[in-house]
């Protein structure tokens, strides 16, 4: 199994933010160091929730400062991008990381739609904007002269330069927040990043997933090569007990998903929403099933309940809303440590 660290950090205070991007890079520094086979990045915007918003940007930061990680984006919000920039962005990325690259892809935030507002983007487009970019991406990546003349870009291109390190192209993957989209990746053979769900929901939507595959025509052999390279999100805090973690872990965690809401919220009372608050992910408000805390042993146990599920990796965030980074880093540090090694082979 494959573990990862997910910098998704929260500054409430915009005096603060240039602090937390230090901090941000030490932590990915830190998991580089003790061993994490990924180091993730986010994107929102205006809110300070993922403070530094531009992850392509601290992407090449990391790349300079990781000698082992990879770099994935859970996910770029491909709606607010040029489609052939962002083509040129992620191969020299895969360049700078030597191939240790997964290009992460979202129609955009579910939820957040001043995310939309501020780029001056429909949000009702997203889901076709992304479709339309990736083809444009892989048509990019294959070295060969194109035009495309589609719904939103209109584009003549002589060659991509420079071309991706990994040929064809570096992995690409979606991510996936709902039963429909989970079963239009397993209709195409495209494996996932599945968001905070409970124990419970992750298998149902594996089940379905895998009997979707097989239903479409593939084998078992191809089912489980794609849930090999899927991911599952969860948020962790890890102590020397079981009491130390619940009594840090959850007040970060509760306070976390309350200041997420914050901005939304201020927007939906003005009549300004993409989903009815009713649709909201329960999983990232409910206290025993968004966040997995306990000493090492406890931990150990919910990421086996995972494991066995056949998902080839987990997306770990660490840093939990207001936690310090001192905090965090412990947390992160007991979990590669003595929790990771276990699942390795």
């Amino acid at each position: 199994m494959k573990f990862s660290t997910f910098l998704f950090p929260d500054s409430r205070d915009p005096a603060e933010d240039g602090l937390v991007i230090d901090e941000t890079m030490r932590e990915a520094v830190l998991a580089d160091r003790l061993g994490a086979d990924i180091v993730w990045l986010a994107e929102h915007h205006f809110d300070g929730i993922s403070v530094y918003a531009d992850p392509m940007v601290l992407a090449g930061a990391l790349a300079a400062s990781m000698q082992h990680a990879g770099l994935g984006f859970a996910v770029i919000q491909t709606a607010l991008h040029h489609p052939v920039r962002l083509a040129e962005q992620m191969a020299l990325l895969d360049h700078l990381t030597h191939g240790r690259l997964i290009v992460g892809l979202g129609r955009g935030s579910s939820f957040n739609i001043y995310d939309y507002q501020g780029f001056g983007i429909d949000h009702h487009e997203a889901q076709a904007r992304l479709d339309e970019a990736e083809a444009i991406m892989v048509k990019a990546w294959s070295g060969d002269q194109f035009e495309h003349n589609g719904q939103f870009w209109q584009v003549e291109v002589p060659m991509l330069r420079p071309l991706p390190y990994t040929r064809p192209h570096p992995a690409v993957i979606r991510g996936s927040s709902t039963d429909a989209s989970l079963v239009e990746l397993a209709r195409e053979g495209k494996p996932f990043m599945m968001n905070v769900q409970s124990l419970e929901t992750t298998s149902h939507r594996i089940d379905l997933y895998r009997q979707t595959m097989l239903g479409t025509g593939f084998g078992e052999e191809r089912v489980a090569a794609n849930l090999e390279a899927s991911w599952v999100w969860r948020n962790f805090y890890v102590a020397d007990n079981d009491e130390k973690a619940a009594s840090i872990g959850i007040p970060a965690f509760e306070t976390m998903t309350r200041t997420r809401a914050e901005m939304r919220d201020r927007y939906a009372a003005m009549g300004q929403r993409i989903v009815p608050a009713d649709a909201l992910p329960g999983a990232r408000k409910a206290r025993g099933e968004g966040l997995l805390h306990g000493a090492p042993a406890r931990v150990a146990e919910d990421v086996a309940a995972i494991d066995r599920l056949g998902i080839g990796g987990i997306i770990g965030t660490f840093r939990l809303g207001p936690m310090p980074h001192e905090v965090a880093a412990e947390s992160l540090t007991l979990f590669l440590e003595k929790i990771a090694p276990q699942f390795r082979d």
